[in-house]
């Protein structure tokens, strides 16, 4: 199964082209957070290249903008080329099925005007503590019929 689910910020605004037989696309990119910080504490963040065909990519270019919360459900997509030098580049794209706007017009705007807020923030996922035993309220122990398993 090839499946990709995000949630992050458009890191600029889309940009809409068309192929040889007309059909229209956008590329962009979705920062998303990863759900731990580093060794210095910090939180780091992916940068993933997303691709939309058709009517959805022109919605994309109409009412996206840099910073604009998306989710984004595909699948994964990868190529490869030769660069100018010859050198074999390979490619990753989130091939999206679908691109759902998380945020209204009148919150992005107001987001885009409040300066303590970048374009990569959003609410960040709840800590666990993976110390603790998850299971410790839940009771009795568990058995697990061997053949079950098979």
């Amino acid at each position: 199964m090839n499946r990709v689910m995000l949630i992050g910020r458009l890191t600029a605004k889309p940009e809409l082209r068309y192929t040889g037989s007309n059909l229209p696309f956008a590329r962009f990119s979705v920062a998303v957070n990863r759900t731990f910080n580093n060794a210095q504490g910090e939180r780091q963040t992916d940068f993933i290249n997303v691709i939309v065909w058709r009517k959805q990519a022109e919605n994309v270019c109409n009412f996206l903008n840099k910073g604009s919360l998306v989710s984004v459900e595909g699948r994964l997509q990868t190529g490869s080329y030769d660069d100018k030098d010859g050198n074999k580049r390979y490619t990753m794209d989130v091939v999206a099925d679908s691109v759902q706007f998380l945020e209204s017009k009148s919150q992005s705007q107001s987001r885009t005007q409040n300066s303590e807020v970048t374009p990569y923030d959003y609410q960040e996922a709840p800590t666990v503590d993976v110390e603790s035993d998850p299971f410790a309220d839940f009771g009795d122990s568990v058995s697990i019929d061997e053949n079950f398993l098979d």
